[in-house]
């Protein structure tokens, strides 16, 4: 086979083909980033220019990466950038393709509507939602949902995932959740509460310009 077209990258010491998470994690982020500037033009001033571009951009590069190799893929290769002075945290490929798979379902979906048919509907909203959300969920807290999903699937095949999450293994005391730090939560929700009832008059007044 082509060593240029393969999926995965063969490392000493991994029995299976792995991806490096933190190029992965980066881009998700830069991938968030596009589709949300995209979003407030939309809901701002109905300007759906900058998402079709967008989308052009997410379908050639999931394409890239599930059918020639991830290393070739534009903003993957952006994202290896970003983090180039960190140590790679090595995934496992096989569950990154079937979350990629979902992110170029989306994506062709969302495509075929806003581009080529030129035209909205909730349909094309939910689906932005959905990729807003596991592009956050990525990025912010290194949760692959698609990932977790292949796992639910198939369980025993799912090898090196972030975080070892595969791995059945007692919790740390550090990742323990107390009772105090229960109450810590419930008073940031009162504390939110209390700001709405006793400052919601005051919140609303719209700011004045500070240089004038």
């Amino acid at each position: 086979m082509n060593k240029n077209i393969r999926f995965g990258e063969i490392v000493n010491g991994y029995e299976i083909p792995v991806l490096n998470n933190r190029e992965i994690r980066a881009t998700a982020g830069i991938m968030f980033l596009m589709a949300f500037i995209s979003l407030v033009l939309i809901l701002s001033n109905g300007n759906f220019v900058p998402v079709k571009y967008v989308l052009s951009v997410f379908v050639v590069e999931f394409f890239i990466r599930l059918f020639i190799n991830p290393k070739y893929a534009p903003l993957l290769i952006i994202g290896r950038m970003i983090v180039s002075n960190q140590n790679p945290e090595f995934v496992g490929a096989e569950q990154k393709k079937f979350a990629w798979f979902i992110g170029l379902t989306i994506s062709v979906i969302m495509f075929f509507l806003l581009v080529i048919m030129n035209a909205f509907s909730p349909i094309t909203g939910f689906a932005c939602l959905i990729c807003l959300i596991l592009m956050f969920s990525e990025s912010a807290f290194g949760i692959c949902i698609g990932c977790k999903m292949y796992g639910f699937i198939k369980k025993d095949k799912a090898q090196y995932c972030p975080g070892e999450v595969c791995d059945i293994r007692k919790k740390h005391d550090i990742q323990r959740i107390s009772l105090r730090q229960w109450f810590v939560i419930g008073g940031l929700f009162l504390m939110i509460v209390l700001l709405f009832v006793l400052f919601q008059d005051f919140f609303v007044i719209k700011p004045h310009n500070l240089f004038i």
